[in-house]
This record gives structure tokens, sequence and C-alpha cells, in this order.
């Protein structure tokens, strides 16, 4: 193959509805994957309206002179974007994020395909090139898909934020100035005047690009599962630790009832009235704040319950139980208290949220239902609830915060349990059912 004449030859060359069909292409490939705003058919609809657009907009930027060749880019990129946003469950920090990577794939599909175009042009039929760009395409979107399914995760919520934003927007940019820069200008380091070399650039280039956004949302993910897995454990041993420290509250209480009968033998014995009544408010005193006792037959149970109900009343939160602590005998302590433990929190913090102390109301029931033992703790609440998809999520920002009812759902589902959630308009309901004598998954 000849050298190409020129660089503005080697554009006027390129088919403008194949780059269109690249960049929908690629916006497909994140759409198939991550987690979409709506059904088979809205998605349908929304995609062959993209297609359509994208086209058009292709169309517009090759009547346009070379310097406007990249505005006319950026034009096409906003559709992508847009596409991205309308289709996925993201926000729009999420849909540039997914919109660079999109925009690096469809640079390096079509520019594998039109290298090979142009190597192979002289020797093929047009429609052995209809067919090889079909199947080039094909190629390099499965295997795209398959590379990115593993570390976006089918259906899941993408969660990034403004740093990661601006760092795939920075590799995408310099992927698309460096390997379309011999496009523009001849007379750099950097640039070819010969038109094969200007291809093989752009391919290189852009799977560099492609690779290095690869890696950026791999070592993304690992930041994310060792900061979720921090945040766990962090949770976890707060919540045994306030169990630990509990029950040697409870441990006080018991040793107080055994002294409490030296004492009441010694009032027994007091013949002076004056004496015997300032025992009597000695006494008194010495065993104020200890009537908040729980016994529900689970000494973990009935820890935990204790601190959290002194929890409420610093916060004007009424608590009221009815509990077979029994029943909960076949969980670990450590899971018992992660369970018992963030749901009390989330209750009992959301129930504070309102105005009036009056209707700030947590309940707790565990009772025996058929084969199986229920487990349900309501609130009153403001009737807001966060969301990130169909996950609820805490409305603290800060860190350490947004883990708690993960951790119930990993402790119940290790016994076999279930976790349902029904949040109305006044009343937040969380309900766990395990079966009875439930055992712990290895």
């Amino acid at each position: 193959m000849s050298d190409l004449p020129g660089v503005a030859d080697v554009i006027a060359d390129i088919p403008r509805h194949l780059t269109a069909i690249a960049e929908w292409g690629a916006c497909l490939v994140y759409i198939l994957i991550a987690r979409r705003r709506f059904g088979a058919i809205g998605t349908i609809l929304l995609a062959a309206a993209g297609l359509v657009v994208l086209v058009a907009t292709q169309w517009w930027a090759g009547t346009l002179p070379l310097s406007l060749w990249i505005p006319g880019m950026l034009v096409a990129a906003a559709v992508m974007f847009g596409l991205i946003l309308a289709s996925l469950e993201v926000n729009p920090v999420g849909a540039g994020y997914v919109t660079a990577r999109a925009f690096v794939l469809a640079e390096l599909t079509a520019s594998v395909y039109w290298q090979l175009d142009r190597f192979y042009a002289a020797d093929l039929e047009p429609v052995l090139q209809t067919v090889l760009w079909i199947a080039v395409y094909a190629v390099v979107f499965v295997l795209a898909w398959w590379v990115e399914r593993v570390t976006f995760g089918h259906g899941q919520v993408l969660r990034v934020g403004a740093r990661e934003l601006v760092g795939a927007l920075a590799i995408a940019a310099a992927t698309f100035a460096i390997s379309n820069l011999s496009f523009i200008t001849a007379n750099t380091p950097f640039s070819s005047r010969f038109g094969t070399e200007i291809f093989y650039i752009r391919t290189l280039v852009d799977l560099a690009g492609f690779i290095a956004l690869y890696v950026q949302h791999r070592v993304h993910n690992e930041a994310i599962v060792r900061r979720d897995a921090d945040a766990m454990l962090h949770l976890l041993r707060s919540q045994h630790e306030q169990y630990e420290l509990t029950r040697r509250s409870i441990d006080d209480v018991n040793r107080k009832y055994h002294d409490m009968k030296h004492h009441l033998d010694a009032l027994r014995a007091e013949q002076d009235a004056a004496a015997r009544g300032r025992m009597v408010d000695e006494l008194e005193d010495s065993i104020r704040g200890y009537g908040a006792v729980v016994h529900t037959g689970n000494h973990v149970l009935d820890a935990v319950l204790t601190a959290k109900r002194a929890y409420a009343a610093e916060h004007d939160v009424q608590v009221s139980y009815v509990a077979d602590g029994a029943l909960l005998e076949f969980l670990r302590p450590l899971d018992l208290t992660a369970i018992v433990g963030n749901a009390m929190d989330n209750a009992i913090e959301a129930a504070a949220r309102l105005a009036s102390p009056d209707v700030r109301l947590v309940r707790l029931a565990l009772f025996a239902q058929d084969d199986f033992v229920m487990l349900r703790v309501e609130n009153t609440f403001d009737g807001v609830v966060d969301r990130e998809g169909e996950r609820i999520v805490s409305r603290k920002r800060d860190e350490g915060h947004g883990y708690g009812l993960r951790n119930i759902e990993t402790a119940a589902t290790a016994y076999g349990g279930t976790v349902s959630i029904d949040d109305g308009t006044e009343w937040f309901s969380l309900r766990l059912l395990f079966p009875r004598d439930a055992r712990r998954a290895p």
C-alpha cells in the first residue's frame, strides 16, 4: 500500500457513519453491563434514538472545515454522554466517567478497523469491506464487554466520584490528543507525515488509553473493597466492644443485687429512724440508673438492648420491646450484636430526626412463627429514604457510615435468613426471618 497523499485526504476518506456506529456500539457495551434505568423496551428505544442522533451528528461534523474537527468530536462525545445518562442509573459524574471509557473504546474500535481496511483496501470488494468492519466491530465490542463486565460488575451501581471522573477524562483527553495529533499537524516530534504510520500510532495509543482506563477502574474497585472491609470490621468491633461494656454493666447490677441483701439486713437492724432514712437515701442513690436493664433470656441480647435503650434515652427516643431471646441462641455473639446493634442504631437515629420527642418511637419484636424466628425492628421516621439503585444507603456521608444494613444482610444470609424492608410514610420496618435452630454457613 502506498503512502496516503495528505492528512486532509486521510480524514476525508474516513466514513462518518462508521465512526458513529463505533461510538454507539461503545455506549451499548456499557449500557449492557451497568445498571439500567429502564426495561428492555425502553432501553432499545433509547439506543435506537441514540444511533440516529450519533449518525446525524457525525454527518454534520463531516461538513465542517478541518479547523472545527475537534469541536465536532466534542459534540459527538456530548451525544454519547446524553445517551449514557438517559440509559443508565447513574448521576452526571458517573455518566461522564462511563462516557470517557466509551469514547476511548469507540476510538480504538474505529482505528483497528480503519487500519485493517487501509491495508487490505486494494484487495477487497465492497461487500467484503462491509463484512470486515462488522466482524472487527463485533470482535472488539465483545472482547471489551467480556473484560469490562468483570471490573464493573454486571448490573451493579457505579460508585465513582469527582476524582475518578477527572482521572478518566484526563486519560481520555490525552489518548485522543496523542492518537489524533497527526491528523491535525505533521510538524511535531510526536506526529507522523505518512498515512500508514498515522493509523498505526492511533491504534496503539488508543489501545494504551483503554488499558490505562481499565487499570484505573481496577485500582478504584480494590480501594472500595478495602474501604468497605475496614469500615465493616470497624463497625463489628464497635458493636462487640459495646456489648462487652454493657455485659460488664449487667455484672455490676448482679453484684449490686447481691449487696442489696446485706443493706436490707442492715436496715432491718437499724432502730434509729433518722439513720434508717439516711441509709435509704444512700441506697436509693446507689441503685439509681440500674433500672433500665433488659431481660430477654439471652445475655448477649440483654446487653445490646440495654445499651441501645440508654442511647435512645439520650436522644429522647422511646424504645419498647417484646422479645424471647432464647430464640436467637443459634446466633454467634458477634453476629447477634451486628444484627441487633446495627438495626437499633439505624432505627434510633432515624426516629431522632423527628422534631417532636412524643413521636420518636422504636419497637422491637422477637417471636417464633411456625418453623421460623421473626425479628422485627420498627421506627417512626420522616419518610425520607436515600437509595443507590435498590440499596438503601445512609444519609450520613462521612466515613464509617452506610454499612449497617449491609452488615445485617451479611450476617443474616450466613444463617440462611432473609431481610425485608417496608418504608412507609410514617413507619420504617426491618424484618429478619430465620429458620429455627439455624446454623451458620462455613
